[in-house]
């Protein structure tokens, strides 16, 4: 089998997850009208407390957006876009334009949605595409960012060589990742393949040896493994706590593997085998 056809295999195997996974379009709009937000006239002020799906919430999108400088001139990329939450809140809060590019059909189609509803489709738009080759030209874009989304690419070098590839000279990436460290076991490794969909983890100093390879000059590296560990056991809550509609949608048995699955990841951390890392780097 080829490398080609590996990744491809990788990637599909990603974009099944995301189809099943509990934050979702459904879920999102659910809990809006649960608490008796109506979805005429939704904003991205109310909006950005129920779709950031990423560690953190918006307090990180603040940081990432200013340590690459963000602002009305910029064109911005969002690797691995999901919902779109980061993308609806960079260009209303910095006011650039922001495309998203995601490979899963599901979360490209429900970020169209959810951007459209809250008016934001002037300043951000969504491509369905997969991140090891990127439908964009060479030198596209001022910034390009992702938030905890790189596990799930399987060939990192490639990745980070399309980042950089669609990077103006000068421009920024910035992202965060879920990083492997020493001594994270073969099973346990395997296991995060098999339950996780992540084909690879990369580590702190390979991220920074990958960005200086492909000519950028690293500016941040942020070890954030211990915030993340204390961070992932109230998301694990949060996750519980949607049961319910998780059960509904999926199934009983799909909630008790993922209850299992979260468990088992989230005790990675506290073991200290998994980690996480910020990055923001200049391309030369």
């Amino acid at each position: 089998m080829s490398r080609s056809t590996d990744n491809t295999a990788a990637v599909d195997q990603v974009a099944a997850f995301y189809d099943a996974h509990p934050i979702n379009e459904e879920q999102i709009l659910h809990t809006l009208q649960a608490r008796g937000i109506a979805l005429e006239g939704l904003t991205e002020d109310t909006l950005q407390e129920f779709d950031q799906d990423h560690f953190g919430g918006t307090a990180v999108n603040d940081i990432l957006a200013q340590a690459a400088g963000m602002n009305p001139a910029h064109r911005v990329l969002d690797v691995c876009s999901g919902m779109g939450g980061p993308a609806r809140y960079f260009a209303h809060y910095y006011g650039c334009r922001v495309t998203g590019l995601d490979y899963t059909h599901t979360r490209f189609l429900g970020a169209q949605r959810l951007t459209k509803l809250v008016g934001l489709d002037r300043l951000v738009d969504f491509r369905h595409g997969n991140a090891l080759d990127m439908p964009f030209a060479d030198g596209s874009f001022d910034v390009v960012v992702g938030q905890e989304a790189w596990c799930h690419v399987p060939d990192k070098p490639q990745l980070i060589a399309e980042c950089a590839r669609v990077l103006k000279p000068g421009g920024v990436v910035a992202f965060t990742d879920i990083l492997r460290r020493d001594p994270l076991a073969g099973q346990e490794m395997e296991r995060l393949q098999r339950e996780m969909t992540f084909p690879t983890l990369e580590t702190l100093d390979g991220y920074g040896a990958l960005l200086e390879a492909n000519g950028c000059t690293v500016e941040r590296c942020d070890d954030l493994s211990e915030e993340w560990a204390r961070i992932l056991v109230a998301r694990l809550a949060m996750y519980r706590s949607l049961e319910s509609e998780t059960v509904q949608k999926f199934g009983a048995a799909h909630f008790r593997r993922w209850d299992d699955t979260y468990a088992f990841f989230v005790g990675l951390y506290a073991d200290g085998k998994l980690g996480g890392g910020r990055f923001v780097a200049r391309r030369r």
